[in-house]
């Protein structure tokens, strides 16, 4: 115990330090039997100290001009100490990111994490989601190589669409007529300052949300039931040390995977940084396929089905796709109030929350596989009819977890 008179007990008194590690660290409960999923958001934050701390390193070599970028990179790569390891290290970075967020979310879907009264906690991950689309698409674009051009121009041509007002929206995002210098200056600006600060405050938000609701567990109980003397849960730990100690070794494990990609296998087979990327842009030269990287697949999928099927009702086909584009992560938003399950954890709930979980899933690998290959006939049925399965899990949500039988979930974990 510090003294009155000691420094600690001085900075408490104009700044209470000690007892907000105490509510958010050392007394702070979580439950003390969860699984693997449980862990990724911990190494989330891992990879989001790699980002930053790779980022910073590349954005003092990096030359922010449709002259200078791809050359920049060259030099980074080739000249700079060290250099290839730090952009290999935030590219695998990044896919890293998006394959932990995915789980992260995933898991949340699957043990009702975002049910009464977490749904701020569910909003704040949407909303960070959102950002980090957004985080990587301008990060993407600055290499300035082959397919960061031509993804680009198909993704901004999308605002285009917009009836009324998107050829103005789409000159405004870019700064110019076309992608330009102006372009990738806007875009810098936005990727290394605007977007990484508002991350930053989404993720306290997202942290406090979580430590006033409580952390959830597989069985869907409430820890807070049954407490102890001290006043910590019987089927709690304090989050410090028990869990932060406990991530260790899953952290562990995730550096060997991560860095045995860094050394050996830094592109991901074309997954993580495509062929055509290691070529300077050219707005004269069409790469043979326009493919995003693995992470947006799913998305881009859904968006080439609806481009290429029939226009619906007079819209055009193209508009229509970016409508359901951004209907496929916005309908994310509205899961808490369509979710009318009486228990959280989908070990508990019936059937058909299964199947739906089930539906989901293999209809989004799906669409992620088919967002990287050329499009064909077949190729579009089948991610026409997957954009469907994804849609209809949350669709019918309302009224198959409001009437479906569930189990009675125990008192305890």
């Amino acid at each position: 115990m510090a003294s009155k008179n000691s420094l600690m007990s001085w900075i408490d008194r104009r700044l209470p330090v000690t007892e907000n590690l105490e509510r958010h660290l050392t007394k702070h409960p979580v439950p003390s039997k969860v699984n693997f999923f449980y862990l990724f958001g911990a190494l989330l934050m891992v990879v989001f100290m790699i980002q930053v701390i790779t980022g910073i390193w590349l954005m003092m070599f990096y030359t922010n001009t449709e002259e200078g970028a791809f050359a920049s990179v060259e030099y980074i790569m080739r000249d700079v100490e060290y250099g290839w390891l730090m952009r290999y290290m935030h590219s695998t970075g990044a896919s890293a990111f998006f394959f932990l967020m995915y789980f992260h979310m995933f898991r949340g879907l699957l043990y009702g994490s975002y049910q009464k009264p977490k749904e701020l906690v569910w909003l704040f991950g949407c909303f960070l989601l959102f950002l980090l689309m957004a985080e990587g698409f301008l990060g993407y674009v600055l290499p300035w190589g082959q397919m960061s051009y031509w993804a680009a121009n198909v993704i901004l041509s999308l605002f285009g669409a917009i009836p009324f007002i998107g050829e103005s929206l789409q000159v405004w995002i870019q700064g110019d007529y076309v992608l330009s210098g102006a372009t990738l200056s806007r875009f810098f600006a936005l990727h290394v300052v605007v977007v990484p600060l508002l991350m930053i405050a989404l993720v306290v938000f997202h942290i406090f949300a979580l430590h006033e609701v409580g952390a959830g567990n597989p069985e869907g109980v409430d820890i807070e039931k049954y407490r102890d003397k001290t006043g910590m849960p019987l089927d709690g730990k304090p989050f410090h040390p028990y869990k932060t100690f406990g991530a260790l070794p899953a952290i562990g494990i995730f550096f060997i995977v991560f860095f045995a990609i860094v050394y050996y296998a830094p592109t991901g087979g074309g997954y993580f940084i495509e062929k055509p990327n290691f070529e300077e842009a050219n707005f004269l030269k069409t790469p043979e396929h326009i493919a995003p990287v693995w992470y947006y697949a799913p998305f881009y999928s859904i968006l080439r089905a609806v481009t290429f099927g029939i226009p619906f009702l007079g819209i055009t086909s193209k508009f229509l796709g970016f409508i359901i584009f951004a209907a496929s992560i916005a309908i994310l938003f509205i899961v808490p109030w369509l979710d009318r399950s009486k228990v959280q954890s989908i070990r508990y709930k019936g059937i058909f929350s299964k199947i739906a979980m089930i539906m989901f899933a293999t209809s989004f690998i799906t669409l992620g596989y088919l967002g990287t290959k050329p499009v064909n006939e077949i190729r579009t049925l089948i991610a026409q009819i997957c954009t469907i399965f994804y849609f209809l899990p949350f669709i019918l949500m309302p009224i198959y977890t409001k009437y479906e039988k569930t189990l009675e979930v125990p008192d305890r974990l």
